[in-house]
C-alpha cells in the first residue's frame, strides 16, 4: 500500500500581519493533487494542521474540505493533534469526520486505529497526539525531583504509551506509528515553538519497536529521517512558516509499505507556496533586485533615518520585515560617571547624535510627547 505522510500545515499563519490563506489554499490543493496522482491508499497528517488553538473560520474552511478531498476514492485519512492544535476541538470534529471516513485523534486513546487498506492489507496505526509535559508528568511529581528527572520521566512515559499502543503489532499487518514530538538529533526547521521543542520534550527513537514498518512524525519542519529501529521520518512542512525556514524545501513523503518489510520512502516537493527570502543591500542595490512574488526580509545597509522603512517598502512591496544591517545599528550611548544631569530633551538629542540618527523632527516630537506625558 501507498501512504502520503504530511504534517505541520499551520493553516491560519499570519506573517508580519500578512495573511497566507491563498498560499495555504494552493498548497493544500497541491497536496490533494499528489494523493490523486500517486493513487495513495492512506494519508497521515501528523499534527499542527492549524497555527493556533483557536483557528479562525477561514482556517477551518481550508482544512476541513482538504481532509475530505484527501479521503476521496476511499482513502483512509488519519489526523492527530499537534502542539499548536486544540485537542478538544479535534474531539469535537472526531464523531462527525469519523462518520465520513476520516479518523481524528485529539486526545490520547488506548487503542490503535485499525482499517483495511484499499489494497487489502490489514493496518494497525498507533496514534499518539502531542502530549504536554504537564499531562505526562503529573503535577504532584513535578513538585519533587529535579528537572533532569522530570525530563527522563517524560521520555519514559511516552515510551510506555507507544509500547502499549504497539503491543499488538504482528507479522501479518502493516504496522505504523504516528506522533507529534521531538527526537534527539532532529534538525529544526526554524519555525517550531521553542517552549515545546526543548530537552524536556524529547523522547528517544528507541520507543518505536522494530516490528514497525514506518513511523510518521510531525513537529520538526525540516523533512528528514531519524536513525532508529525502523524507518522514522519527519515529513516537514508543506509551506515555509517563517523566515527561519527559508532554506527548507516544502513538500511531503510518499511511503510504500507492506507487512513484514521496512517502508520505502520517497520525497515529494511542492511549489505553490511563495518563497521566503532574505535580501541585503543599500537602497540602490535593493532597487536593482529581481524578487518576483517572494516574501522578503530586507536587511538595509543605510544610515538610520525617519522614513527609511517606508522607502524600502516602496521599492519592494513584498517586504514583510525591514531591519538595519548590523553595521548601521546604533550603539548604546554610555553615560559618563559623575556627568551632570541634563533635561530629558537634551539627553535624547545626545543619544541621537551618539548613535548617528540625529533628526530635529524626531527630537521635536520627543519634546511634545514628553510635555504631554508630564503635563508640562
Amino acid at each position: 500500500m501507498k501512504i502520503l505522510h504530511t504534517a505541520d500545515w499551520h493553516v491560519g499563519k499570519v506573517l508580519k500581519g500578512r495573511s497566507r490563506a491563498d498560499e495555504h489554499r494552493a498548497v493544500l490543493r497541491e497536496l490533494v493533487g499528489a494523493a490523486r496522482e500517486h493513487d495513495v491508499d492512506a494519508v497521515i497528517v501528523a499534527g499542527d494542521l492549524f497555527d493556533t488553538s483557536a483557528p479562525t473560520p477561514e482556517a477551518q474552511s481550508l482544512v476541513l474540505p482538504a481532509l475530505m478531498a484527501l479521503h476521496e476514492d476511499g482513502r483512509d485519512v488519519v489526523v492527530l493533534a499537534g502542539n499548536h492544535d486544540n485537542p478538544q476541538l479535534f474531539e469535537v470534529y472526531r464523531p462527525l469526520l469519523g462518520a465520513l471516513g476520516v479518523h481524528v485523534v485529539g486526545s490520547f486513546r488506548r487503542t490503535p486505529v485499525e482499517f483495511t487498506a484499499r489494497t487489502g492489507e490489514p493496518v494497525r496505526l498507533a496514534v499518539l497526539p502531542f502530549l504536554s509535559h504537564r499531562y505526562v508528568v503529573r503535577a504532584a511529581e513535578v513538585l519533587s525531583g529535579t528537572a533532569i528527572e522530570h525530563n527522563r520521566d517524560y521520555a519514559a512515559r511516552i515510551g510506555e504509551l507507544i509500547g502499549a499502543l504497539t503491543a499488538g503489532f504482528g507479522g501479518d499487518t502493516v504496522n505504523l506509528v504516528t506522533t507529534h514530538g521531538t527526537l534527539p538529533g532532529g534538525r529544526f526547521g526554524g519555525g517550531e515553538r521553542e517552549a515545546q521543542s526543548v530537552f524536556s520534550y524529547y523522547f528517544e527513537p528507541t520507543v518505536f519497536p522494530s516490528t514497525t514498518q514506518y513511523a510518521a512524525l510531525g513537529h520538526l519542519h525540516r523533512r528528514q529521517q531519524i536513525p532508529g529501529p525502523c524507518p522514522i521520518w519527519y515529513s516537514g512542512s508543506p509551506i515555509a512558516v517563517d523566515f527561519g525556514e527559508e532554506g527548507n524545501l516544502p513538500g511531503a513523503l510518499l511511503v510504500d509499505v507492506q507487512p513484514g518489510r521496512p517502508a520505502v520512502v520517497s520525497e515529494l516537493l511542492f511549489e505553490q507556496a511563495r518563497r521566503l527570502r532574505t535580501v541585503k543591500g543599500s537602497l540602490a542595490e535593493l532597487e536593482a533586485l529581481e524578487t518576483g512574488d517572494d516574501w522578503l526580509r530586507v536587511v538595509v545597509a543605510e544610515q538610520p533615518r525617519v522614513g527609511l522603512a517606508d522607502q524600502v517598502r516602496e521599492l519592494l512591496p513584498n517586504a514583510i520585515d525591514v531591519v538595519l544591517d548590523e553595521r548601521f545599528r546604533p550603539v548604546r550611548a554610555v553615560r559618563q560617571a559623575g556627568a551632570t544631569a541634563k533635561p530629558p530633551g537634551e539627553l535624547f538629542r545626545d543619544y541621537l547624535t551618539a548613535t548617528k540618527r540625529y533628526d530635529e523632527q524626531v527630537a521635536t516630537l520627543f519634546d511634545l510627547l514628553h510635555d504631554e506625558v508630564t503635563g508640562a
